[in-house]
């Protein structure tokens, strides 16, 4: 099959991109949120990004921070692209070996919204595909890959295989990615990754689309709390 006989027409994806700096101002992180989001858009798929920091998201694990002392918090409008995308992918820089203080709040925010339920009982991120990309110069990649697409995992996204990329450089101070003379956007091994988790991000969003989604047996919280146990076997239920 062709490259151009690939089409995932009405799939959605959203990238958040995390970066400390508001726009306009250059984001290496974005740089690299393209190179993912125009494969996407070759074939069909309809892609939005947030770039968090231009928006007034409150701290917290509420769904609404305005209802727990907050003057003003833009999740809750946010949240409505968030649900209405097959894909998400969180995007953010290295700081201090660790992710951005941005990502850990647009995590936290999510967490806050993973206890609704959807329309067949399961937990609301179900039947979504989740993945990550990371940027920096400094060491990291893997360490914020793993807490990002662990957080996603348990909130209901699935995870693809390959379902991470990024791009540091070399260790230490030096240029980041989109920097003259930084070899970023000519490395073939971020590169390779950055195709293959979208190409595994697309695959798996479009078998989930046309099977429905998880199969509700076994994983509905409404039916847990109505008395349906699923074959887990305890005195106490009995």
């Amino acid at each position: 099959m062709r490259v151009a006989d690939w089409s995932f027409e009405g799939l959605r994806a959203l990238f958040i991109n995390c970066t400390l700096k508001r726009s306009p101002e250059r984001s290496h992180t974005g740089g690299l949120v393209d190179i993912s989001a125009s494969i996407m858009r070759k074939h069909g798929v309809d892609v939005d990004v947030i770039r968090a920091v231009d928006h007034d998201i409150a701290t917290g694990v509420y769904a609404d921070m305005t209802e727990h002392g907050w003057a003003t918090d833009e999740w809750p409008a946010l949240v409505e692209t968030v649900l209405a995308a097959d894909i998400l992918v969180i995007a953010g820089p290295i700081w201090l070996g660790d992710n951005s203080s941005v990502t850990k709040r647009v995590i936290e925010r999510l967490y806050a919204c993973s206890s609704e339920l959807n329309d067949d009982g399961q937990y609301a991120f179900y039947g979504r595909v989740g993945g990550c990309l990371i940027t920096g110069n400094e060491d990291g990649i893997k360490h914020c890959a793993s807490n990002v697409l662990y957080s996603l995992q348990h909130l209901g996204y699935t995870i693809p295989p390959q379902a991470d990329a990024g791009w540091i450089g070399e260790a230490g101070p030096g240029p980041s990615y989109l920097d003259p003379g930084s070899g970023g956007p000519e490395n073939d091994f971020t590169n390779r990754n950055a195709t293959f988790m979208t190409w595994n991000l697309m695959h798996l969003a479009k078998m989930l689309r046309s099977a429905g989604g998880i199969p509700a047996y076994g994983n509905q919280r409404s039916a847990w709390d109505a008395g349906s146990h699923f074959d887990f076997e305890n005195p106490e239920y009995r």
